[in-house]
Order: structure tokens, then sequence, then C-alpha cells
């Protein structure tokens, strides 16, 4: 009884409707159709001369000719009307069988090609499956029919000698055998022509489906990269410039009154946009690369790899560059090794920085190690630009399952740098700070502090033993 019932549910009740033939599939319906004709025709030409040889009487060749088009016709809709289809030549068959026709592999085919395009192509399964109901009870009516004329016709036939079965009982069994074997399979194949269909298109659905996951993806991935590209941009250049700019104005200030301090300014001005061009030039290294390089991009948003596609699709190894243009070129990933010098920047720019290593340093990932030197970069920028402090404190903490970062100022806006730097997060360098945080699930607290001044504190998770690669990992600071 549950296999009945998941037969029915699946077959007879599915919920998918098969698609309509396509105009090859007519067209080569048609081309069957013609081929069937030839073979009827053909048939009907050697069952006639097999019958002239033993007198036997045969339709007139027009009766023949309505027969064979009542078969073949109706199969050009087999597809798009297959119930329609069935009837018509189950029909033509009984009809044949009763005016005593004489080719019945012809028809059987027909039949059999009716019922099974029934299975195959109807949309509506409960219909097919009532119709075939149907048309199998006729022709087993048929079948009892055949049986009784031929048991008048046995018994009013001279007496043979006895047999191992008696004659009307194989010729039931006989008939019953071969009719259950063709309604089975034909209801059989047709059911799995469905069923395949249904597979093939449920198939191209989930194709569909996972080339637009791809395609989300992709797309989501090119936006994260250029929210990546954008967040290194602004740390790289709103800190160089800053600096720059505070370097310029003091040059300018001084250099009618003070030549040597002029030049110490725009020798610091100099150095820092070295700096800046170095680091811009490593980030655009990995975005432009003539020979069409592609590169890989983890999960901590460190860039990988670089590899050059070829014109067959194939990806090999780009042209390095010589160890020391390498360095110079590629030094736009950063890391906690830079923080003194980072803060020694900072410094010649700005009020005076006191920098601090707690705990005992530990090597982390590249991917945390550039988070925490932009989250100080982007901190010491804001102090330079937006407030006017006289002391600022940097402390790095090492704990047992995190690294902590804390930057405080004493300052707050003057007159001459109005209070733009934004007190609950919303500037676009405390936004890219969240941004750097939460991509390592951290937590991020900026904000005015209660005795004065601004304070930004990240605290970064660390990954345990098992989950860290050593690859991936680079030594910390030192205090």
């Amino acid at each position: 009884m549950q296999l009945m019932s998941r037969w029915w549910q699946g077959v007879v009740q599915p919920g998918w409707v098969r698609p309509g033939p396509t105009s090859a599939q007519r067209r080569t319906d048609v081309i069957l159709v013609g081929g069937f004709l030839v073979a009827a025709t053909a048939s009907a030409l050697l069952i006639n001369s097999i019958a002239a040889a033993y007198t036997t009487e045969t339709q007139a060749w027009w009766q023949q000719a309505i027969w064979i088009v009542g078969l073949a016709v109706p199969m050009v809709w087999r597809r798009s009307y297959p119930t329609v289809a069935v009837i018509a030549v189950s029909v033509v068959f009984i009809t044949s069988q009763l005016l005593g026709f004489l080719d019945n592999l012809i028809a059987s085919i027909a039949l059999f090609w009716a019922l099974y395009s029934v299975g195959a192509w109807s949309r509506f399964r409960l219909r097919a499956f009532w119709v075939r109901c149907g048309v199998v009870a006729a022709m087993f009516g048929l079948l009892l029919v055949n049986l009784l004329r031929y048991q008048e016709e046995a018994a009013a036939a001279p007496a043979v000698p006895s047999a191992l079965i008696d004659p009307g009982v194989a010729n039931v069994l006989y008939s019953l055998l071969i009719n259950m074997f063709y309604f089975a399979a034909s209801t059989a194949f047709g059911t799995a022509a469905w069923t395949s269909a249904k597979r093939r298109f449920e198939l191209g659905e989930q194709a569909k489906a996972l080339a637009l996951a791809q395609q989300v993806t992709a797309q989501r991935a090119v936006m994260s990269e250029r929210v990546r590209i954008a967040r290194e941009l602004h740390d790289v250049v709103a800190h160089h410039v800053s600096v720059m700019g505070v370097q310029a104005s003091a040059a300018r200030r001084v250099l009618g009154k003070s030549p040597d301090l002029a030049s110490d300014a725009l020798t610091s001005v100099e150095t820092t946009a070295r700096m800046a061009i170095t680091e811009l030039r490593g980030l655009l290294g990995v975005l432009r690369d003539a020979a069409g390089t592609v590169g890989t991009v983890g999960t901590d948003g460190t860039v990988g790899t670089v590899g050059t596609v070829g014109t067959d699709g194939t990806v090999g190894t780009a042209n390095r560059p010589s160890p020391a243009a390498a360095a110079e070129t590629y030094h736009a990933a950063p890391g906690l090794d830079q923080l003194p010098e980072l803060i020694q920047q900072a410094q010649s720019a700005g009020p005076p920085i006191s920098f601090g290593v707690f705990g005992t340093p530990r090597a982390v990932s590249a991917g945390i190690s550039l988070s925490v030197f932009r989250i100080v970069q982007e901190a010491l920028t804001n102090v330079i630009k937006h407030s006017a402090a006289s002391r600022v404190d940097v402390r790095l903490r090492f704990g047992e399952a995190s690294v902590e970062v804390e930057i405080t100022d004493d300052g707050a806006a003057s007159a001459s740098r109005p209070a733009t730097r934004p007190s609950d997060g919303a500037g676009l360098g405390l936004i890219g700070m969240r941004e750097r945080v939460a991509v390592h699930e951290g937590e991020l607290d900026a904000g005015p502090r209660p005795s004065g001044g601004f304070r930004v504190r990240a605290r970064i998770p660390l990954p345990t033993a098992e989950q860290a690669s050593p690859s991936d990992m680079e030594v910390g600071v030192s205090g």
C-alpha cells in the first residue's frame, strides 16, 4: 500500500506540468509519422500477398488506406494532445479488429506508441491515468470477444488429439500474458520518460539557481573587494595627506623666520609623500597588471599569490620583481612591526605620543596585524585632523585569546579644527574601523571620554591553535 501511495503521489499527482513540445519535436513527429505510413503501407502489401496465396479474403485497398491513415495521423499530435491521440488510435484499433483486418502488427505498434506518449507527455496526470485505464479495459474487452469467437470456432471444428493443456485454456493464457506484458511495458516506458523529463527540468532549475547564486556571490565578492580597496585607500591617503598638510602648514609659517625648521618640515613632507606613494603603488599593484595577473583574496581580506592568465585560460606564475623592488612595491600591507614607525611619523606632525605593549607578544595573522595597524593609523589621523590634543596614548595589549589596541587623547575641538570628528561612529574612518573589526568578529568602542578627549578601543579575538595556520602567522611587536 505504501508503495502504491508513493507511486500515486509521485507520478499520478506530481504537482509538475511538463512543458509542451518544441518546434523541433513537432517536426520530428511529422517525420516519424511519415516513416510509419511507409512501413504500414509496405506491411499491408505483404499481408495482402500472403493472404492471396491462401485465398483469404482481405479488405478493399481504400479501406486499408483509411485504416492506415487513421492510425498514423493522430500521432502527429501525440505530444501536444496525447489523450486525444490514444483515444483515436484505440477506436481505429478496435474497429479494425471487429472488421477482421489481418495486419495486427502495425495496429499494435501504433497503440503501443500512443499509450507510451500518454505516459510521457500528458500534462494532466490524473486524466492520463484514467484514460489509460479505460483503453486497457476496452482492449481486454476486445480480447474477451475474440476469445469467445475462438471458442465457438473451436467447438464447431473437428476433434483433435488431446494436448498437455486444453487449446482453449492455452489460448486464453497466451493472450493474457502477451497483453499484460504489452500494456505494462507501454505504461512503464511512458512513465519513465516523463520521470526523466521531470528530473532534467529539476536539474535545469537547480543549475539556474546555482548560476544565479554564483553570480550573486561573485557580485558580493566584487563589492566586498571594492569596500576593502576603498578602506585601504582611505587609510593610506587620509593619514599621509593629513601629516603632509600639517608639515606643509608649519613650513609655510616658519619659512621666513627659520629656514632650518622649514627645511626639516619640508623634508618630512617629502618623506611622507614617498611613503604614501610606496603604499599606494603596492595597493594598486595587485589591481592593475598589464600581463593579466589574478590574485586570491583570503577570508581575512588579504591578497594571496598573484598569477598570470594565459590565452588558453591556464593560470601561471607572474613575472616577479626583484626582492628590492618587491619590498618597495608591495609594502601596502603593514602590520604590528610598523607601529613604532607609524607613531613616530604621526608624532612629527602632531602631539607627543606614548606607545606601550602589554602582555606577552604573540604571533597573529597577517589580516589581524593589518587591521590593528589601520585602526591605529586612522585614530592618529583623526587626532591630527580633528582635535587639539596635547598628548596621545597608544596601548597594545596581548591577551590569552585576543589582541586589543587602545588610542586615547586629551584633546577637544578647537576653533581652527572644528569638531568634525563624529562621536557616534558615523564617520567614514570610524566606519572603516568597525568593518575591519567586524571581519574578525571583534568589538570596537569609539567615543568621547568622561574626563575629556576621545578614545578608540578595538578588541579582536585570536584564533585557537587548531584554527590558526602557521603560514598565516607573523610575530607581533615586542615591548
